[in-house]
C-alpha cells in the first residue's frame, strides 16, 4: 500500500445558516445535507483521488450509515478489508453548522470509532507495516493510535485532531506532525499562535523525532524542521465550506510522500488540495483529484 489510514468514519449532517448560533440560541438554516465523513475516511478518499493505493482501518456500526460509508470507500477504490463492523455501537456522526463566512462548528458523537481496539490494529499489522505512509488522527482511542505507531515501518504521520494531550511514547514515534494552529497550542499547553513566529516557537517545544507541518488556513502552511523553516502560501480561492480542508491537506501530503515527493513538494501539493476543498460543500464530496490540484498549482481558475 502507498497509504494506510487508521481513523474515523462518520456520517456528516450539515446545516448551512447565515451565522453560527450563540449559546442557548436557535438559528434558522438555509439548507442541509447528509454526506460521508470522518477525518480518517476523508483523508483516505483524498489520498485515493490523488492517485494513491490506499487502505482504511477503522470501525463502523452495523447500521445504514455504517454500511453506506464502507460502500462509498469501496467505490473510491480504497481497500476496506480492515474496516470492522461493530454489532453493538452505532456508526459515528458529526453535526456541522456552516455560516455565510465559511466558518463552521462541529460536534462529533464517535460511536463505533471509539471501539477501535489495539487487538483490531494487531489483527491488521501486516497491512499497516507494509505501507509507505501511515496516517492517523485522534477521533479514535489513543491506545489504537499508539499501537499503530509501534507497528508502522513507513513514514508515520499524526494529525492531532481533535487535539488532546498525548503521551511521550506516541510523540516520540511521529515522523510528521500535522496540527492546525489551535491544535498546536493545545499540544504545547499554550495559547493558539497568532503569527508564524509564535507557531515556530510552539512547534519546537514539542518533543518528537520528526517535522512539524502547521496548517494555517488561508495563509497556507508552515514547515518546521530542525534547521529550516519554510512558509508555503495558499492560493486565493473563494471559500464556501472549510469542513474537509484539513483532511484534504493530510491525505494529499501522505499521497505525495508515499509516491516519492519531497517534503517541500508534498506540502505545496497539500496546500493546493486544501484550497480546492474549501470551494465545495461537504467533506469527502469536496476532496479534489490530481488534475484539479495540478491546475490550481499552475494558477488556473477553479471551475
Amino acid at each position: 500500500m502507498d497509504v494506510v489510514v487508521v481513523g474515523s468514519l462518520n456520517q456528516d449532517i450539515s446545516v448551512v445558516a447565515e451565522r453560527l448560533p450563540r449559546p442557548g440560541e436557535s438559528v434558522t438554516g438555509s439548507g442541509h445535507f447528509l454526506g460521508p465523513g470522518g477525518k480518517g475516511a476523508n483523508q483516505a478518499v483524498a489520498a485515493a483521488r490523488l492517485g494513491a493505493q490506499a487502505a482504511m482501518v477503522g470501525r463502523v456500526g452495523r447500521d445504514e450509515y455504517g454500511l453506506s460509508l464502507v460502500a462509498g470507500l469501496e467505490k473510491e477504490g480504497i481497500d476496506v478489508t480492515a474496516v470492522g463492523i461493530d454489532e453493538e455501537a452505532a456508526t459515528g456522526i458529526a453535526i456541522i453548522t456552516i455560516d455565510q463566512n465559511a466558518e463552521n462548528t462541529i460536534v462529533v458523537s464517535p460511536g463505533a470509532n471509539m471501539e477501535l481496539t489495539e487487538a483490531h490494529i494487531q489483527q491488521h499489522s501486516d497491512l499497516i507495516a507494509g505501507a509507505e505512509v501511515v496516517l492517523v488522527q485522534l477521533e479514535v482511542p489513543t491506545a489504537a493510535v499508539l499501537a499503530t505507531a509501534r507497528i508502522a515501518n513507513g513514514v508515520f504521520c499524526l494529525n492531532p485532531a481533535p487535539a488532546r494531550q498525548l503521551p511521550e511514547a506516541l510523540l516520540e514515534r511521529v515522523d510528521i506532525l500535522i496540527p492546525n494552529r489551535s491544535e498546536l497550542g493545545t499540544l504545547a499547553d499554550a495559547e493558539e499562535p497568532t503569527d508564524p513566529e509564535a507557531a515556530v516557537d510552539l512547534a519546537r517545544r514539542l518533543r518528537h523525532r520528526g517535522v512539524t507541518v502547521v496548517t494555517m488556513g488561508a495563509e497556507g502552511a508552515l514547515v518546521v524542521e530542525e534547521d529550516n523553516i519554510t512558509e508555503v502560501p495558499a492560493p486565493n480561492v473563494e471559500a464556501v465550506d472549510p469542513t474537509g480542508a484539513g483532511d484534504a491537506f493530510c491525505g494529499a501530503l501522505a499521497q505525495s510522500l508515499a509516491q516519492g515527493g519531497s517534503l517541500q513538494e508534498s506540502v505545496r501539493r497539500a496546500v493546493a488540495a486544501g484550497a480546492v476543498a474549501v470551494t465545495r460543500r461537504g467533506a469527502q464530496t469536496a476532496m479534489p483529484n490530481r488534475a484539479e490540484v495540478d491546475a490550481l498549482i499552475r494558477g488556473d481558475t477553479l471551475r
